[in-house]
């Protein structure tokens, strides 16, 4: 079983989670922000990834600190669970609509760091999220997981529905991407042999 355990202490946040990718879409996600423990369990139940999250933070002063931190702690426990990545597919996509909402999310575990966030938000808040941070969510789970990704939020009306695709596909793409090829299970997927 691929399985990482990642705990980050700071003076701003406090972030522990254990992920289990060859899992079959548990969760239990503690962060103090409502929305975002849904967006998590969302993205857990797609990827199939067994996950638990605790998580604090000075919220008093704003949410940045520990969205940002919780990214940066999810990318390390991907990066560490995946190990030498022999066999691993490498890449994965993803279109999930969502109602009226459609995302698209491609994703490349290649070793170089790269976000392509494209989403356009009427509001600042979803529930208790502030939707200013998704991006940096997703860009400290980037430079610590060492994969690409781009997020193309296409269109949508509703701004659950539009975030909640996002997630869901994510959690598609990722799979898609971490999922072994029995063809190649002493592998590393890269003409270069290394990721």
């Amino acid at each position: 079983m691929r399985k990482a355990v990642i705990e980050r202490k700071t003076k701003e946040t406090d972030v522990s989670i254990k992920l289990n990718i060859d899992g079959k879409g548990k969760s239990s996600i503690k962060t103090n922000i409502g929305f975002l423990n849904h967006m998590l369990e969302i993205f857990a139940k797609n990827a199939l990834f067994d996950l638990e999250i605790k998580a604090s933070g000075d919220l008093e002063v704003d949410q940045h600190h520990l969205i940002e931190d919780l990214g940066i702690v999810l990318g390390q426990a991907l990066k560490k669970a995946l190990g030498d990545k022999k066999g691993i597919n490498r890449a994965g996509y993803f279109a999930y609509p969502m109602d009226e909402a459609l995302s698209i999310v491609a994703l490349d575990i290649s070793g170089r760091p790269n976000l392509k966030f494209e989403a356009e938000f009427k509001r600042r808040l979803c529930g208790d999220l502030n939707l200013d941070l998704l991006e940096d969510f997703f860009k400290g789970f980037v430079d610590n997981a060492k994969t690409t990704l781009h997020i193309l939020m296409k269109y949508g009306r509703n701004e659950h529905h539009k975030i909640e695709s996002i997630f869901k596909a994510f959690g598609k793409a990722i799979k898609m991407a971490v999922s072994k090829d029995k063809r190649m299970l002493k592998d590393i997927p890269s003409t270069k042999g290394v990721i």
